[in-house]
């Protein structure tokens, strides 16, 4: 599907603030309400928007601990692979994961309450994985822009 300007407009509204009512979205990008719902159950329907949910802030939720987390392995067999990336987005701990092509295999994000958290975390679950060779973590100091 090809995203015109129109529809452009109507999902950075929605990336702004996803509970905005119809009414209120199609005043804001000069539609009446029913083409505004069309063109948004479209875009819901062909999945361009995947869904919605709630932000929530990770100090106030006791998860203001950041860290990213790049992850090497040692064996690259398809099933070692699936259960290590099993494993890893079932932790609660992990917020976001990525699979990279080259090195480092993964970088993760974790969020927990603070470092001692990280280091129980990092020690008894992330590097107690067989297939995990090395592990570097860099805690964030500043969040500039995220997708949040």
């Amino acid at each position: 599907m090809t995203l015109d300007d129109l529809d452009r407009t109507i999902l950075s509204h929605l990336r702004q603030n996803g509970r905005l009512t119809n009414v209120e979205l199609a005043q804001r990008v000069g539609l009446t309400p029913a083409p505004c719902l069309r063109r948004v159950k479209r875009l819901e329907s062909e999945g361009i928007i995947a869904g919605y949910r709630a932000r929530i802030d990770p100090a106030a939720a006791g998860r203001g601990f950041e860290v990213m987390v790049s992850v090497e392995i040692s064996i690259n067999d398809r099933q070692t692979v699936e259960e290590l990336e099993a494993a890893i987005t079932a932790y609660d701990e992990v917020i976001e994961v990525h699979r990279l092509f080259g090195r480092p295999d993964y970088l993760i994000r974790v969020a927990v309450e603070d470092s001692a958290t990280f280091e129980t975390f990092l020690t008894t679950k992330l590097m107690a994985l067989r297939a995990v060779a090395r592990v570097d973590s860099h805690m964030i100091m500043k969040k500039l822009k995220t997708s949040d």
